[in-house]
């Protein structure tokens, strides 16, 4: 096989497969991992791949938009009400607490929560606080800070403080991004930080996203996976992604 020729089929796997590895694709297509890294940087500076750590994904999986709340809420719906409802498994029981990080999928595990669960709730988010405000059991704990309106998600220096005061039993924390080599990421820092933060204060960090999430990397790490515990998420999860997760040791539980 030609130069040209393997390089055009490494890039119409990559983006076949989501993310592949270099061991991979030297194992595949019977060359060395350094053949590979040159392949792949000549991709990259083609623009038909992106360069990761440890192998390459579609060019286009590093997110550049962050959507707000509305949009999000209306995307991947059944996926997400499918994962909210296998994170129930790992709610604390009554007279535990609980953590919501803000988000539609961790919005969605707040609805469902048992009517007859009584918990310690806290969250950062204006529109999970409202939902749990209706719930019979639900003792709710607002954190203050500034508002960001695209997330309706309290920010900054007063939101981290009061973090830093508190120690959960569970936290059920959303990601933009996920991937083994960079961890779990998001566009902003602000609410990097927060992320950050509400896993640092938790006895037990359970991850809601849906598939579209993984083999993505956004600007912002605020975790790796040895820094959580589970990760709930949907069905369409790539193969090759799911045994790289598994691979890692991370518990992944698909709904």
């Amino acid at each position: 096989m030609y130069v040209e020729e393997r390089q055009q089929a490494i890039a119409t796997l990559v983006g076949q497969l989501g993310r592949v590895s270099v061991t991979e694709l030297a194992e595949r297509f019977d060359v060395t991992a350094e053949t590979v890294r040159r392949d792949l940087a000549a991709l990259d500076r083609m623009g038909l791949v992106r360069r990761v750590h440890g192998g390459a994904m579609p060019a286009g999986a590093l997110t550049a938009l962050e959507l707000g709340t509305t949009e999000r809420e209306h995307s991947r719906s059944p996926e997400k009400d499918r994962i909210a409802k296998a994170a129930l498994e790992f709610l604390p029981p009554s007279g535990g607490s609980v953590l919501f990080d803000a988000g539609t999928t961790t919005g969605r595990v707040a609805a469902l929560l048992p009517a007859d669960r009584e918990l310690v709730t806290v969250t950062n988010s204006l529109p999970i606080a409202t939902r749990l405000s209706g719930h019979p059991g639900a003792q709710v704990h607002l954190l203050g800070g500034r508002v960001r309106g695209l997330t309706q998600a309290a920010v900054g220096p007063q939101t981290l403080r009061a973090l830093g005061e508190l120690r959960v039993d569970v936290a059920f924390i959303g990601t933009n991004a996920l991937t083994v080599g960079h961890g779990l990421s998001t566009p902003d820092t602000d609410e990097g930080a927060v992320k950050h933060a509400m896993i640092a204060t938790a006895h037990r960090v359970v991850v809601v996203t849906d598939s579209s999430k993984l083999g993505r990397e956004d600007f912002v790490r605020f975790a790796t996976l040895d820094d959580i515990d589970v990760l709930v998420t949907d069905s369409d999860v790539p193969a090759p992604v799911r045994n790289e997760l598994e691979q890692f040791g991370t518990d992944v539980v698909i709904a």
